[in-house]
């Protein structure tokens, strides 16, 4: 004969919310058996010469809750194979239960039957005077992370058992909101016993009394301002900027106007990496994603894509390019890394025309010193590479004597800024070869020209004199101070 496993609720508060029916079974049941017997009506109800077995012992041998979870759900199942049992939890076996979860997840083919019992969620409502059809999220305080909250509407955290826990949702809280952000602490709701208290946020875990019947309330954030670190508030205002009534110049651009700022934009986060100033990094990137978020807008304005587009394709290709971390195949260096990728690639674009060259795969609006090196990149894979630096050498001094003589025999400007052009490429051979970016190395040097070029312009200042009237031995004395001072 099967067994089974019937599932009660014991309710949000005390014996007096207790259903008749949930009563008479407590009352008759042979093998009754309690996740936790701290709650009010097991109190009111051992008065009445209740036996049951409860669980909490099993609390203080595991760590973690789901250890504790897995011993109780073993045990009831190894029970329930040679006799009926009923089990209770509190508040509703299928409100925030996870030993509930996990029974009806067996494969013993015990059966399960729930029944009843009052959530903790309807009392709370009504003492907080909240409607829940206005937008309402419940998370769990052991597991939810931050970038699940939906800020603008209700959100209940339950399960806050103790000091640890409320502690953590505070510091999981105050990633996104204020440290003096009011929330409410709410314990047995609906019961003689309820407490609801107001506190700011970074008091959360401050001698707060929580038990296994506390939630921490959170009101949706009404302040605009909180939420623009929030990306859908930021989608939101860049879809006003281009909608009805928003701005003339958002409105009139298009991908091709834009161009020009996307690039801008990328060279300025540069230049913030190269002066290592994180502040300047941030805005310069937030001036990034602009761009990326106006050209998804425009996508969408258009019905081409959108930005759900845009991130959900760059999400499948990281996935799908790293195996070795969402995947089954293993990469212990950066470079076995660099090999599945390129591998992964070749699988994707599957078999190309004969016609078709390997330097197509370059992007053409790459700046030329970046492109020369994914070109000789490119050429390198298929073996079209010096082995050593010497050759190099010697090819970097052969277009040096070919630009020369491109000067001396008075060819066109054209000829020779293409002979410049290969003393270039030549070197950035070179540059390649000693494994350094040659883009990286002309930007140092700019930045570096312009800081004792701005050194000469104050020192001139502070003697009073105008750069125009120094000769350019004087200039250069000037510089080379600059150059000891490090600049």
């Amino acid at each position: 004969m099967t067994k089974s496993i019937t599932v009660v609720g014991l309710g949000a508060g005390d014996i007096a919310q207790l259903p008749l029916g949930i009563y008479r079974k407590l009352t008759s049941a042979n093998n009754l058996y309690l996740r936790t017997k701290e709650h009010p009506v097991v109190k009111d109800l051992e008065a009445e010469g209740l036996m049951y077995q409860s669980f909490d012992n099993i609390y203080e041998k595991h760590d973690q809750f789901e250890e504790v979870y897995d011993e109780i759900v073993s045990i009831l199942l190894g029970e329930a194979a040679t006799k009926d049992i009923l089990y209770a939890v509190p508040g509703h076996p299928m409100v925030a239960e996870k030993t509930v979860q996990l029974l009806l997840e067996n494969e013993k083919g015990i059966q399960i039957s729930i029944e009843g019992g009052q959530s903790f969620l309807d009392p709370l409502f009504a003492s907080l005077h909240i409607d829940p059809i206005e937008g309402f999220q419940f998370l769990d305080a052991l597991s939810f992370e931050k970038d699940e909250l939906q800020l603008s509407q209700h959100i209940i955290i339950a399960q806050v058992y103790d000091q640890y826990i409320a502690s953590n949702v505070k510091l999981t809280l105050m990633e996104q909101l204020p440290d003096d952000y009011e929330v409410y602490i709410v314990t047995a709701a609906g019961s003689q016993e309820e407490s609801i208290r107001k506190v700011q946020l970074f008091e959360l875990d401050r001698d707060i009394g929580v038990n296994n019947l506390t939630s921490v309330y959170v009101p949706p954030v009404k302040e605009e301002q909180l939420l623009y670190h929030d990306f859908r508030t930021f989608r939101r205002i860049i879809a006003a900027l281009r909608g009805p009534g928003g701005c003339p110049w958002d409105q009139k651009q298009t991908h091709e106007s834009l161009k020009k700022y996307l690039l801008e934009e990328t060279y300025e986060v540069l230049e913030a990496i190269d002066h290592n100033d994180d502040d300047h990094m941030a805005e310069e990137l937030g001036d990034v994603l602009l761009q990326v978020v106006l050209h998804a807008q425009i996508g969408e304005d258009e019905g081409m894509f959108t930005i759900d587009d845009v991130i959900r394709g760059i999400s499948d290709k990281m996935i799908r390019r790293h195996p070795h971390v969402f995947g089954s195949i293993t990469a212990d260096s950066a470079e076995e890394v660099v090999a599945n990728w390129e591998q992964i690639k070749r699988l994707e674009k599957g078999d190309q025309s004969e016609k078709v060259s390997i330097l197509d795969s370059v992007t053409k609006g790459l700046p030329g010193l970046m492109k020369a090196v994914h070109y000789q990149k490119k050429a390198a894979k298929v073996g079209f590479d010096w082995e050593t630096v010497e050759p190099m050498w010697d090819k970097v001094f052969e277009e040096i004597k070919e630009f020369r003589e491109a000067i001396s025999k008075g060819m066109d400007n054209k000829e020779i800024a293409m002979e410049f052009g290969d003393i270039l490429f030549a070197l950035t051979n070179i540059a390649r070869y000693y494994k350094f970016d040659p883009e990286e190395a002309i930007t140092m040097t700019n930045q570096k020209f312009y800081s004792r070029f701005r050194f000469i312009e104050e020192q001139i200042k502070e003697q009073g004199l105008n750069m125009e009237d120094m000769t350019l031995d004087m200039l250069d004395a000037i510089w080379e101070k600059a150059k000891k001072q490090g600049l």
